[in-house]
């Protein structure tokens, strides 16, 4: 149980005790101490500070006044890095107590240089200097050279290609690779713009896919080009195959009137894959194996190899079985038009 009597006579008795020793003579002596040697660290720092030494700093940059109808193409840097050399009291008053005005430049005085424009690197150091002291000496300025690109509304609409591999894992495959937008504009200045043909994301490397893939990805720089919107939002579909197998009809292509290709079989089996989502889509009316006259009239050995046509796009992996057939060219009868 809390004594509050007993609290209040320990508390009174500690005080007592901090009373005495702030009063003794240990206790001066320690304050005494102190003194000097916070003494010793103000002159210890005064001779440090006043020694030349070298540091560096941002210092803010702007472009100012852009018309609404001009879009810049690059980036324009925010900061520059200003490396000086001084007293340590002067640097020290730059990096704690000193606020610098951002170094402007306006868009106006430019619009004559082109579509890309360079700041010269004296006109930077100069503007630096103006709110420098004067005992500051000036080492470096990172960059020292200031460019920007615009365009005025020119503007292209470009497709958005993939840059990498995407791939699926064991018994799967990537049914497709999409983009939303599947398109972007871009803009540069009129002499560029004939030069673009699609906007690539940047590289991309996705393995052994086993589900649909959802990212964002962002498209490949280009200097003095730029995109709107800069990131796409990618989809690749993933799908598991499935095998099956169709009879296909060996069809005569090419055929002289009165002759028609008879194969031993007629038919052939042919086996393909397909991703579960189109299984119900393909059929054996989709396959079709040819052989052309041509081909007939080439062989030598009594039997034609054969090969599909046509196929649906969405199916891989073809075989047919048996690969090559035993053939007639069975002669019919050709009956004509009797003339009236």
């Amino acid at each position: 149980m809390f004594d509050k009597e007993r609290t209040q006579r320990y508390v009174s008795r500690v005080a007592q005790e901090i009373r005495t020793f702030l009063l003794s003579d240990r206790c001066r002596e320690v304050l005494v101490f102190l003194f000097f040697v916070f003494v010793s660290f103000v002159f210890w720092m005064l001779n440090t500070l006043d020694d030349t030494y070298k540091t560096e700093f941002r210092m803010p940059v702007r472009l100012k006044d852009v018309p609404r109808e001009v879009v810049l193409t690059t980036d324009f840097p925010d900061d520059v890095t200003v490396g000086v050399e001084d007293r340590g009291t002067v640097l020290l008053n730059y990096m704690l107590g000193r606020t610098f005005f951002p170094v402007s430049f306006n868009f106006k005085d430019y619009q004559q240089a082109g579509n890309h424009v360079r700041i010269p690197k004296d006109e930077l150091l100069k503007r630096i200097s103006s709110q420098l002291n004067t005992s500051t000496k000036l080492l470096y300025v990172r960059p020292d050279t200031l460019d920007f690109i615009y365009a005025k509304g020119e503007a292209v609409r470009l497709p958005v290609r993939l840059n990498g591999e995407v791939e699926a894992g064991r018994q799967y495959f990537v049914s497709s690779v999409t983009f939303s937008p599947d398109s972007v504009v871009a803009y540069a200045p009129p002499e560029w713009l004939d030069t673009l043909t699609e906007a690539l994301t940047e590289p991309v490397r996705e393995m052994e896919l086993k589900d649909t893939l959802h990212r964002s990805v962002r498209l490949s720089a280009r200097r003095g080009v730029k995109y709107v919107p800069a990131a796409v939002e990618m989809t690749a579909c993933v799908d598991m195959y499935s095998e099956n197998t169709v009879e296909v009809p060996v069809t005569g292509l090419n055929f002289p009137a009165g002759k028609v290709l008879r194969t031993f079989p007629p038919k052939v089996k042919v086996t393909y894959q397909v991703g579960l989502r189109r299984f119900k889509d393909v059929s054996a009316e989709e396959f079709f194996i040819g052989v052309t006259y041509e081909d007939v009239l080439r062989n030598r050995d009594g039997r034609l190899p054969l090969s599909v046509k046509t196929a649906p796009e969405w199916v891989s992996r073809i075989r047919i079985s048996p690969p090559m057939v035993e053939y007639l060219i069975e002669q019919q009868a050709v009956e004509e038009d009797e003339e009236e």
